[in-house]
């Protein structure tokens, strides 16, 4: 979900896609301008947070990392529940690349990517580009290709996320408790306890 303050929006965004495709590394390039050539598998799903200019805006991301083994497909749903946007990662050198996109798209109004990663790799390349192109049109995501390792694209894919989230008006019945500061009819001047 995408919360609006003056020139501030929060966004909750989610990397989805199957386990080795670079989520981590992509996210953590981002965040930290860090590249590990061994990366730990997410168990679960990591937190990351990151703020960026866009335009007259300040957009904080909160970035899910979600685990792309099997045996955490069922937890996802929870970490992308009110997601503004999403990041569908896969690997252009794998033949099983299989992109997720149909799991959020239950959220009309969700920004997302497809990211094909580690486009270094072109000698190892087993999905196209134009491929992943056809299939982000089909699924009304917009597609770039990127590589943790070079950097190449990884904050390009934020920032366009950035400037594609809606600039919503701020709820003019916001939930929750509002608590204003004035004293009760009546009250006394005096402490409590005296």
């Amino acid at each position: 979900m995408a919360t609006i303050g003056h020139n501030n929006l929060n966004a909750k965004l989610v990397l989805l896609g199957d386990m080795g495709a670079g989520k981590s590394s992509l996210v953590l390039r981002f965040v930290k301008g860090q590249f590990l050539e061994f990366q730990e598998s997410t168990i679960g799903a990591a937190f990351f947070s990151q703020t960026l200019a866009v335009n007259d805006a300040t957009v904080k991301f909160e970035i899910w990392d979600t685990a792309g083994q099997e045996r955490y497909h069922s937890l996802a749903p929870m970490y992308y529940r009110g997601a503004a946007a999403a990041i569908i990662v896969y690997d252009i050198t794998s033949a099983n690349a299989q992109p997720c996109g149909s799991l959020v798209t239950s959220n009309p109004n969700m920004v997302m990517a497809l990211a094909g990663n580690k486009a270094d790799l072109e000698e190892k390349r087993k999905v196209t580009a134009e491929e992943a192109r056809a299939y982000a049109e089909e699924n009304g995501l917009f597609f770039m290709e990127t590589s943790a390792k070079t950097a190449a694209n990884v904050n390009d894919v934020f920032h366009e996320i950035a400037k594609r989230l809606p600039r919503a008006q701020p709820n003019q019945n916001p939930s929750g408790m509002v608590l204003v500061d004035r004293p009760a009819e009546g009250a006394r001047a005096a402490s409590c306890c005296s």
